[in-house]
């Protein structure tokens, strides 16, 4: 029982001896080599305005492409042709083999994301398909992106296992398996 109000003597003293007054005095800074006075108020600048220029006006932003790319008369950036299938993510998914401006490469799609669409990647392309890093459905068309989410070509399903478009340049695009 003493024992327990040794323990409890002591716990009190190491607690109060931790309990020191600290404080600074700042009108004193003789002998005090790490003194630093308070930072004084700046005066601020005055508030400029004006009139906003009319909407409508030149604009920070470039204007759009006046065309885009297209495959038999179909505005391949718009829409796909009305004989397009409909296309599920899913069956996508793997290893196509690619025609492109008369050359042939690997692509290799994952359901994996990347930014708003899919990994991919292709090996072998030339062109614009070698800058490919992702891919994501959009209604009846594949757009393939590069890294920045850019599109670099679009194509759309032309049969079972077969799908048709073109590069942002215009060459034609095939994927097969």
């Amino acid at each position: 029982m003493q024992l327990r109000y040794v323990a409890t003597g002591i716990a009190v003293v190491m607690t109060l001896a931790g309990c020191q007054r600290t404080s600074y005095d700042y009108n004193n800074n003789s002998g005090n080599s790490g003194y630093t006075p308070p930072l004084q108020a700046q005066p601020v600048p005055s508030v400029q305005s004006g009139a906003l220029p009319p909407p409508g006006g030149s604009s920070q932003f470039p204007t759009a492409p006046a065309t885009a790319p297209t495959q038999g008369g179909v505005d391949m950036a718009a829409a796909a042709p009305a004989t397009a299938m409909d296309i599920r993510k899913e069956t996508m998914v793997g290893n196509w083999r690619v025609a492109n401006g008369g050359a042939n490469c690997d692509m290799f799609l994952t359901l994996t994301n990347l930014g708003s669409g899919s990994r991919g990647g292709t090996r072998g392309c030339a062109g614009e398909l070698t800058a490919m890093g992702s891919w994501e459905v959009s209604g009846k068309m594949v757009l393939f992106k590069d890294r920045a989410g850019n599109t670099l070509g679009r194509v759309y399903k032309s049969g079972d296992t077969r799908y048709d478009g073109t590069t942002n340049s215009g060459q034609p695009i095939s994927l097969s398996r």
